[in-house]
């Protein structure tokens, strides 16, 4: 059942990744800024949040980081018995927010400080107070949060969009990152297949009769039903309703890029994920990554929605690689 339920979460993200992919080829910007597209949006919005988060651990701190960019909501989690080493900081996928990471802070937390953000230009408590118009401008912003941090050095982990802009970042300003996780990250190893567009169009346009909408998405997961009781779920699709992100199309990350990187990488890919051919990605990531300590791992039967369907395996897998570094 629970896997049943992130394969669902995965998919809501993975069309709307797809869609804004399509309509950025599609249509011209008008120059303005992602933001709610109505004060009553904004406020269903806001009690979907905050209802999502009642599921996560308690935070020890809920901070405003301010960038050129705009203001960052930023929480840390550390409980009683958290290891005090080196922090993860989390980075959330297209269209979802901090309590998407609901499956795995648990898990994280076990082993070190966790901080998560809201991405600015996404549905989340972040606001973007000047206009973010390309990929140094994302790194930017993402880097002012990183020198603010009290520590010197932080693991940034990434899933999907997330994956890019954790990838992104590290090719401008590498100097915080002790190591750099990319769970199931588009645009870093490889495109995004033409034919998850094409099928996500009618699962992912606000417009379209929500019976036709949650039949394409039930079609994409294999007949799994859509639970709009879900607070995750609820709170994402309310975001594709109230929300206009208006961030530029991803510049996707090349192999030569991947092998100026000079910090260590874990890329760790979803072989049933339809964001991309896995085992081409891996090779990619194999070939294309430079440091000693940087790994390439498929998780064979999991798909988009890995850090849901897979929790334990993840922060497994990923501690594994942070030992060796520490």
């Amino acid at each position: 059942m629970r896997k049943k339920r992130w394969v669902i979460l995965g998919i809501i993200l993975m069309v709307i990744l797809a869609i804004l992919s399509l309509i950025g080829f599609l249509f011209k910007d008008d120059g303005s800024m992602s933001g709610f597209v109505t004060d009553d949006g904004q406020t269903e919005y806001t009690n979907s949040y905050h209802e999502a988060m009642s599921h996560l651990p308690e935070p020890v701190e809920s901070t405003r980081i301010r960038t050129d960019f705009g203001e960052v909501q930023l929480y840390k989690f550390q409980e009683a018995h958290t290891p005090d080493k080196t922090p993860l900081l989390l980075l959330p996928g297209k269209g979802s927010a901090t309590p998407m990471w609901e499956a795995n802070l648990s898990d994280f937390l076990e082993h070190r400080p966790v901080y998560t953000l809201d991405l600015i230009g996404e549905p989340g408590l972040s606001i973007e107070t000047r206009r973010i118009e390309t990929a140094a401008d994302q790194a930017v912003w993402l880097g002012q949060v990183l020198d603010q941090l009290p520590e010197s050095k932080i693991n940034l982990l990434g899933l999907s969009f997330g994956g890019w802009s954790a990838a992104n970042v590290a090719l401008h300003d590498p100097e915080p990152i002790h190591s750099l996780i990319l769970v199931d990250p588009v645009y870093v190893f490889g495109p995004i297949p033409l034919k998850m567009i094409l099928a996500s169009i009618p699962a992912s346009v606000p417009i379209v009769p929500k019976p036709i909408r949650e039949k394409m998405l039930s079609y994409i997961s294999g007949g799994a039903e859509i639970d709009d009781s879900d607070p995750t779920a609820r709170l994402i699709e309310t975001g594709m309703r109230t929300f206009k992100s208006k961030l530029p199309m991803p510049e996707a990350i090349n192999p030569e890029q991947l092998a100026e990187l000079t910090l260590p990488v874990l890329g760790i890919l979803a072989g049933e994920s339809t964001m991309h051919h896995s085992h081409k990605s891996y090779q990619t990531g194999v070939d294309s990554l430079k440091h000693p300590s940087s790994e390439m791992v498929v998780f064979e039967d999991a798909s988009h929605a890995i850090n849901g369907e897979y929790p334990e395996e993840l922060s497994e897998t990923i501690e594994a690689f942070l030992e060796k570094l520490e």
